[in-house]
């Protein structure tokens, strides 16, 4: 049988102005922050590997990004290893015991803010169970080291950029709705300037019992007991019994071949990683890159395999101890192939005519995204979050950290819209200790065995699509990881039907998709990637310019 070879298109016409990754020719670290950015670099430089880059890097971003890094969320870490195994370690969080399908239906039925906004909206947090199951299972450097940098950069403070000072001052009107939150990160209205330091004294003190202890403090000793004691005191679910029977579990990634490459992927239940595959499949063999990246024909293929894979998302997609997603029919080559002819190549298909296939057998942008390259060829891509920009807005009393509203990303009322206007189904309905349905999706390439490409991005929703597209950047327009990750981004996620598209492609083009039958929407920004290509000797981070990211290496 004839060998496939990973085949990269590269277009003759790339332009000489084209943005430049960061290289570097043993190491890189990219993040959505330059401290957490330098933290995983010197873990890197004394030794560690990148799993143990991954777990300094995670609670360094709880204290320098607090929009989106956490100890009061969760997440998803993909690692592929130098001798060649892969893992996935869900440490998503849960809905707490007392959950129930219509805890966010008022006596109308309607759905209220109480899964967005407070006490009521917070899951079982899993990031620090996550992190020390990682560390224990494939770290190396002592725990107390990795979580040092965090404790000091919350004890002794760090300026404040620009960026975090307007998103501050941008989340204030629900913040201030709270008295931590409000003393903390608003100063009772005093807002934090550029340049000024932010200092997180409770932060650092469960963060220096977390260092002493390790999670035990979180889900069953003093922190535990605090956060428990603050949820009943404010009508919140989460119990010391929900925070000690938390389990990060460890999964097997979901992988895929596009033009010869290996596609290393998140497994449920993020339904990212199936996405990606399933849209990479319908697209290969539609001829679709020959029209060139930015054309109204590449978009247009683009944006209707998008639409189908969100339509089976909505229908067959929860977590997988709780329901049966079937992911081998979504993936079979026929469904592919039925999924490719039913794209017209002139004309949009409406959504309400896709309903999903039929087998027998929201996320905010703040999630953050973040990748690491050892020198010993290990990689990481992890991906974590609150959900929504600074979670349920509610800091715990005395404990210095954000609440996440994670349960939102259930279908609080299966079949309607959620805060991000994504249509979910029962299979997603809130249940007692199940995970919420995500879109984070941390993602490898492999070319000729070899790691070729590691990026991720938050995004709600939009992360699968973003992914998507860096990736059909990079394989079949031919860009360099820089230029991939700044090109102009689009989504479409079956429900609501349109195209959302960022500022920068051509009025043409979208003159023509309109032509074609689409709604054109436009967004101001889409997800934020953290991108490492492997190529000519050098490790290439590309640290997205929509925000204040950094990519450092050695």
């Amino acid at each position: 049988m004839r060998r496939m070879v990973c085949s990269v298109l590269i277009f003759a016409a790339l332009p000489v102005w084209a943005a430049q990754p960061v290289r570097a020719r043993r190491a890189m670290v990219v993040t959505r922050e330059r401290h957490a950015t330098r933290v995983g670099v010197e873990v890197l430089l004394a030794g560690g590997n990148a799993v143990d880059a991954a777990v300094a890097v995670g609670f360094a971003l709880a204290v320098t990004h607090p929009s989106a890094g956490n100890i009061g969320g969760g997440g998803f870490m993909l690692a592929r290893f130098a001798d060649g195994r892969t893992t996935f370690i869900d440490f998503r969080e849960q809905a707490p015991a007392a959950a129930s399908r219509n805890m966010y239906l008022d006596a109308s039925g309607k759905a209220t803010e109480d899964s967005l906004v407070g006490y009521r909206a917070a899951g079982v947090p899993g990031t620090v169970r996550g992190l020390e199951y990682a560390h224990r299972r494939y770290g190396r450097k002592p725990w107390a080291e990795l979580v040092a940098p965090a404790v000091e950069l919350a004890r002794k403070g760090f300026p404040v950029s620009w960026g975090l000072a307007g998103s501050l001052k941008n989340a204030a009107k629900n913040l201030s709705r709270f008295p931590e939150s409000n003393r903390i990160f608003l100063r009772h209205g005093k807002y934090y300037e550029p340049g000024e330091t932010l200092v997180q004294p409770e932060l650092a003190r469960v963060l220096a019992r977390i260092q002493d202890s390790g999670a035990r403090d979180f889900y069953e000793g003093e922190t535990a007991r605090l956060l428990a004691a603050d949820m009943k005191a404010h009508g919140g679910h989460v119990t010391l019994e929900d925070l000690k029977n938390y389990t990060a579990v460890e999964r097997q990634p979901l992988s895929g071949s596009y033009r010869g490459c290996t596609i290393i992927t998140a497994a449920l239940p993020s339904s990212g990683g199936a996405g990606v595959l399933q849209m990479l499949g319908v697209l290969e063999g539609t001829g679709f890159e020959k029209a060139g990246w930015g054309s109204a024909l590449a978009i247009h293929y683009m944006a209707e395999a998008q639409r189908r894979f969100f339509a089976d998302r909505a229908r067959h997609f929860g977590d997988p101890d709780f329901v049966k997603v079937p992911l081998s029919s979504l993936l079979a080559p026929s469904y592919l192939a039925k999924l490719r002819s039913s794209i017209l190549p002139d004309h949009a298909t409406p959504s309400q005519e896709l309903r999903g296939g039929a087998f027998t057998g929201r996320e905010s942008t703040e999630t953050t995204h973040f990748t690491i390259a050892d020198p010993e060829g290990n990689v990481v891509a992890l991906t974590y979050t609150i959900n929504a920009g600074y979670g349920a807005k509610v800091t715990a009393t005395g404990l210095g950290f954000l609440l996440n509203n994670e349960m939102d990303d259930f279908a609080p009322q299966p079949g309607e819209p959620n805060s991000y206007g994504l249509v979910q189904g029962e299979a997603n309905a809130i249940q007692p200790r199940k995970r919420p349905l995500s879109s984070m999706t941390p993602t490898i390439v492999l070319r000729e065995g070899k790691p070729y490409l590691a990026l991720g991005s938050p995004g709600g929703p939009t992360i699968i699509n973003t992914v998507l597209e860096v990736i059909v950047n990079v394989l079949d327009f031919g860009l360099n990881v820089q230029d991939a990750v700044n090109r102009p981004r689009f989504h479409h996620q079956w429900m609501p039907d349109a195209i959302s598209m960022e500022p920068g492609f051509s009025p043409d083009t979208m003159a023509l998709l309109e032509a074609r039958g689409h709604k054109i929407r436009r967004m101001a920004a889409q997800g934020e990637v953290a991108a490492i290509l492997f190529a000519g000797g050098y490790l290439q981070g590309a640290p997205d310019p929509r925000v204040e990211a950094a990519a450092e290496g050695f």
